[in-house]
């Protein structure tokens, strides 16, 4: 898998982890919100007086219906609107009764993908350029393979990987693979022609041309 594909992937797969860990924090927080108002309501409906005391906490405890938050939430006293109560919790708690097993998959999955993309970047060969590199004379890819060319699209890949901003002029080419034929023209035509798709299968690269002056081995 080209690079690009493979960071896209690790993106996606850590927007879809906080996605979800967002919408079950979301989720959470609603459930949490709904109980903690229904306390509230029953514990002041049995409220005897305005005094706010520990038998209030107590009674607003006990009418919550999610066990795991009694004791978690507390009621805070708003002095703002005439001393109204308004029961609160904290965001890690929130977090904490959520339900993230899906996320922590997602995330494992980041985890581990980012470490395979470290891996296969330690490991992909120096010197590449879109893709390819010359190594030893001949042609190979991101993962050593070795590009199956024909003597005379390998003779020009060198040509191009060994140029100057990997370009050639038609002149160039010409001289070195066609040195008697006084009109090589048709033939370069035919020889890039046959070799554009190769290079693109096999890597980020495109040859450019530049209204048949010249040619350019360039990163898409």
């Amino acid at each position: 898998m080209k690079q690009k594909y493979m960071v896209l992937v690790l993106f996606a797969l850590i927007a879809a982890s906080s996605a979800v860990s967002f919408s079950s924090y979301r989720a959470t927080e609603w459930l949490v919100t709904q109980d903690m108002n229904q306390a509230l309501a029953k514990t002041m409906a049995e409220q005897q007086s305005d005094v706010i005391n520990c038998d209030t906490i107590t009674a607003f405890n006990s009418h919550l219906q999610m066990e795991a938050l009694r004791g978690l939430a507390v009621l805070a006293v708003d002095t703002q609107q005439g001393f109204t109560l308004h029961p609160q919790v904290s965001s890690a708690t929130i977090l904490g009764l959520s339900d993230q097993r899906p996320s922590m998959v997602l995330w494992t999955a980041v985890l581990l993908w980012g470490l395979f993309c470290l891996y296969h970047r330690r490991t992909t060969i120096a010197g590449l350029y879109g893709g390819l590199a010359l190594r030893d004379g001949q042609i190979i890819d991101a993962k050593g393979c070795v590009i199956k060319l024909t003597p005379m699209q390998q003779q020009l890949m060198e040509m191009f990987m060994s140029a100057p901003s990997y370009t050639l002029t038609k002149q160039q080419i010409c001289d070195a693979l066609w040195p008697k034929k006084d009109d090589a023209s048709e033939t370069l035509y035919t020889l890039i022609r046959r070799l554009k798709p190769i290079i693109e299968q096999h890597s980020d690269l495109k040859i450019e041309v530049d209204r048949g002056r010249s040619y350019q081995l360039k990163i898409r």
